[in-house]
């Protein structure tokens, strides 16, 4: 329990600090401050409740973990339910705050939505994206990388991918982070979340079969 309490309590963080820059301060801090926003939750929470349940807060890193043999089924499920659940709550706080549940820093694509790139581009981003987070996460958590330091370059390496892709997508990488802000939305973000469900697991799972397969291992 104590578990999933952490991965509740992660997620909604990650969502207030990264959606939150984005719906409260995105004109004073830009691109650059969003990405660092959403960079820091996860260094910030890697830290706070890394010891207790991993700081995974993003299903598509538990369905990692699970693929390449690190946690049962069981414990991957019930780590999706405290993830889903606390990315709502933080998304409910945020249009609390913000008085609107218009913009709550919803991922989308095509027109009207940012840089308007293509699905093909969405999907392609997200994927391959995700991919590479849970490969620096699977591979900074290995027992044999440098103690201590992996919620700083997992961290920086979420930093990094917003940097690239806010434009397309918004950045999900984390079917959690993009439930709660689409669902308390609604129209036009909760018809396009499917993708940012899809894509991150896809993304997750292909990322998980580089250490499934001891492709990535020391």
């Amino acid at each position: 329990m104590k578990k999933l309490v952490a991965e509740f309590i992660g997620t909604a963080v990650l969502v207030l600090f990264g959606c939150g820059a984005a719906v409260l301060g995105g004109d004073a801090i830009g691109q650059t401050g969003i990405a660092f926003a959403f960079g820091l939750a996860i260094v910030a929470m890697a830290y706070g409740i890394g010891p207790i349940s991993g700081c995974h807060i993003n299903p598509a890193v538990s369905l990692g973990v699970f693929v390449a043999g690190r946690m049962p089924a069981g414990e991957m499920l019930r780590y999706w339910v405290a993830q889903f659940a606390g990315a709502l709550v933080g998304a409910f706080v945020l249009a609390i705050i913000a008085g609107s549940t218009a913009s709550l820093g919803q991922n989308g694509w095509g027109p009207g939505y940012l840089g308007e790139y293509a699905l093909p581009a969405a999907l392609v981003f997200e994927v391959v994206f995700t991919a590479i987070f849970v490969i620096v996460i699977l591979g900074s958590t290995a027992a044999a990388a440098p103690a201590g330091f992996a919620g700083l370059a997992i961290g920086l390496t979420l930093v990094a991918i917003h940097l690239v892709g806010i434009q397309v997508t918004g950045v999900s990488v984390n079917p959690a982070r993009s439930f709660g802000p689409a669902l308390l939305a609604g129209g036009h973000a909760l018809a396009q979340l499917w993708l940012f469900i899809v894509a991150p697991l896809a993304g997750g799972l292909l990322g998980a079969l580089f250490y499934r397969f001891k492709a990535l291992e020391d």
